[in-house]
């Protein structure tokens, strides 16, 4: 190993213009004013830190002092000039760093060296950095001069606040604007780096330090050299978000399903893992809001740019955005950011944090207007009541039933209840085109009065009703479909056809649905999404109930419109499911409900420590009076 270690940012230094990374608007319009001759007399470099700055000017120095340069204008690295700037030896090249020679007698004495004529080359190269730190008496002594210099003196500026220049230095320089080097960019540099050191480095591992650099290559270069060092050479995702002390996707993965499944429990004991972990709070916030602004930006394909993660990250982030409602989103961004703002005054930074994450655990309760997940497009008919909706949704993410040819609809007895009848439901229909959807009216059925829903295990076996009553014909449900393709008009008719039949057949059997089967069924259903661990679809369907209206209705009852939502959208492969297991036609509605106890939870209000004294000193007077006796002052 060598004697003198070299960090990266200074061993891995660009030397030709070629070299510099994600600054190609800059060394373009250098090469072609080299090659037509058009080299003002001063520059000015501004941009960020560690973007490319100095090592910009170094190479314009070099280069254009360069005896025998190449084609493509960079400098050729071996005549005598480029030798002996490589080993800091040029007197062609002064540099100046104004942060600590700011004064009116450092700028003369620089302008009393322009005076002289270049021993060597053609050109003296006067690189002032930190510009903006010179004193208003500097820059006036250094206005004449840097205005008309003598032909072979070039000054090149360089700084990070140009607004602090003043407007008569501006004026006088061609002004080059550096721009933060993007992500990929620095990913690509760093690992070509690491392959030259042998180093072993995951690309996740490299994009976090691209990220945490901010567009500064000096700032990631410095950050893999100290990874380097404590992994040994051997830097993964894992090892370089501890060492960057920042918590990885994972956890806040975790705590957004957390949230959609209304677990508070478990959103606290995550945020407990990582405040033992060391992690501060606000940075929990932080990484919060960019999680979800990570899920938002992944709701539209446009957007997709704008994803700054690893490219392992990608899929995952598609697929939760996917089970996120966008609405819940946006209103958690609202909640997050009203958090950060007022973390810093926060007395209890722990309790600020953990309220903010209940407000964000109970949060579904609250949005209004939510339509599901993302990407779930509702197809049904705007006739259709939305408390009360019968099947007719369209096949979204979730159940894939198997693909079904049309079944004909069995005969029902007409119910005793005398409840009136629902209004005509309205069903999109595919008429064998993408843009035209018709819309068919389809016989109301008579309901009767709700069933209390209770466990009762197996499947009964389907009721006889006697022939004398007069049947009628049920209002058929859609067959099950490959992607959620709609009722053809052949389809309907052939429906219609079978129902009349078996209609006019006095002794046909009748099937009803009973209460027990209906409730066995939908606990079945619950199983399957757990097993296919749609763990969020299966928390809002543990939060709804079933009613049975017959003989052949099951209302799911939601406690509000989100949940209720996710009901809608299942409502297809729900029937499916019931026509397959009960060789019936199930009707699949849905209504909402809310739930008291939900309700006054939304209701409570947390009291702070003064509000809490002052309330038990209302219900017992007794304790103001023995504060006031005592003369004591109460610190909350």
């Amino acid at each position: 190993m060598s004697d003198n270690y070299i960090v990266s940012a200074r061993k891995y230094r660009p030397q030709t213009f070629d070299t510099v990374v994600g600054q190609e608007h800059i060394t373009t319009t250098l090469k072609n004013a080299i090659r037509n001759q058009h080299l003002a007399h001063a520059y000015l470099f501004c941009g960020p830190r560690g973007v490319g700055k100095t090592t910009c000017a170094r190479i314009l120095a070099k280069t254009i002092n360069c005896e025998s340069p190449t084609a493509d204008m960079e400098a050729c690295g071996v005549c005598n000039t480029c030798v002996s700037f490589g080993n800091n030896t040029s007197f062609n090249v002064f540099e100046l760093d104004a942060a600590s020679n700011n004064s009116v007698d450092d700028i003369r004495e620089l302008t009393n060296q322009v005076r002289f004529a270049p021993q060597q080359g053609r050109y003296k190269v006067y690189i002032i950095d930190e510009v903006h730190m010179l004193s208003a008496a500097a820059f006036n002594a250094f206005l004449k001069t840097l205005e008309e210099p003598p032909p072979y003196a070039i000054f090149i500026l360089a700084t990070t606040e140009k607004h602090k220049i003043l407007p008569t230095i501006l004026s006088r320089c061609q002004i080059f604007d550096f721009k933060r080097i993007t992500t990929h960019d620095i990913v690509a540099h760093l690992q070509s780096i690491a392959t030259k050191e042998g180093m072993v480095a995951q690309e996740a591992a490299l994009h976090v330090i691209a990220q945490k650099s901010e567009g500064a290559m000096r700032d990631a270069l410095s950050m893999l050299d100290r990874i380097a060092s404590f992994t040994n050479g051997m830097l993964t995702y894992s090892n370089t978000m501890e060492h960057l002390n920042l918590l990885d996707a994972d956890f806040y993965f975790r705590v957004t399903d957390s949230m959609l499944s209304q677990d508070v429990a478990a959103v606290l004991l995550l945020l407990d893992q990582a405040l033992e972990k060391g992690f501060e709070g606000d940075v929990i916030i932080n990484g919060l809001a960019e999680h979800f602004r990570n899920l938002l930006l992944c709701k539209d394909s446009r957007m997709a740019k704008l994803l700054d993660v690893p490219n392992d990250h990608r899929p995952v982030y598609n697929e939760k955005a996917n089970q996120t409602p966008p609405s819940f989103i946006l209103s958690a961004l609202n909640v997050i950011n009203d958090s950060e703002l007022s973390y810093r005054t926060a007395t209890n930074k722990r309790l600020h944090i953990e309220m903010c994450l209940i407000r964000l655990s109970f949060l579904l309760q609250s949005v209004s207007g939510a339509q599901g997940s993302a990407g779930l497009t509702m197809t049904e008919s705007p006739d259709v009541k939305k408390n009360s909706s019968s099947v007719g949704g369209a096949q979204v993410s979730g159940f894939q039933p198997a693909v079904a040819q049309p079944v004909a609809a069995e005969p029902i007895a007409a119910p005793v209840s005398t409840a009136p009848t629902e209004a005509p439901k309205a069903y999109p229909v595919n008429n064998n085109t993408e843009s035209v959807v018709e819309e068919v009216a389809v016989k109301p059925v008579a309901q009767a009065a709700p069933v209390t829903a209770v466990v009762v295990p197996p499947v009964a076996a389907p009721v006889s009703v006697p022939a004398q009553q007069q049947p009628v014909a049920a209002a058929p449900s859609r067959p099950a479909a490959t992607g959620g393709k709609r009722l053809s008009m052949n389809m309907l008719a052939d429906i219609d056809s079978e129902v009349a039949k078996a209609a006019a057949n006095p002794d046909t059997e009748i099937k009803v649905l009973a209460l027990e089967t209906a409730q066995h069924l939908f606990d079945e259903f619950k199983k399957r999404l757990k097993t296919e661990n749609k763990s969020v679809m299966a928390a809002q369907f543990d939060m709804m109930r079933v009613e049975v209206y017959p003989p052949d209705e099951m209302r799911l009852i939601a406690p509000s419109e989100f949940t209720e939502s996710y009901a809608r959208d299942q409502k297809t492969p729900l029937s499916d499911y019931y026509r397959e297991a009960t060789k019936m036609i199930v009707r699949i509605t849905t209504e909402v409900q809310e739930d008291e106890n939900i309700k006054a939870l939304q209701n409570v209000v947390v009291l702070s420590k003064s509000e809490m004294f002052d309330a038990m000193a209302n219900k017992n007077p007794q304790l103001g009076s023995l504060r006031d006796a005592l003369g004591m002052t109460i610190e909350y």
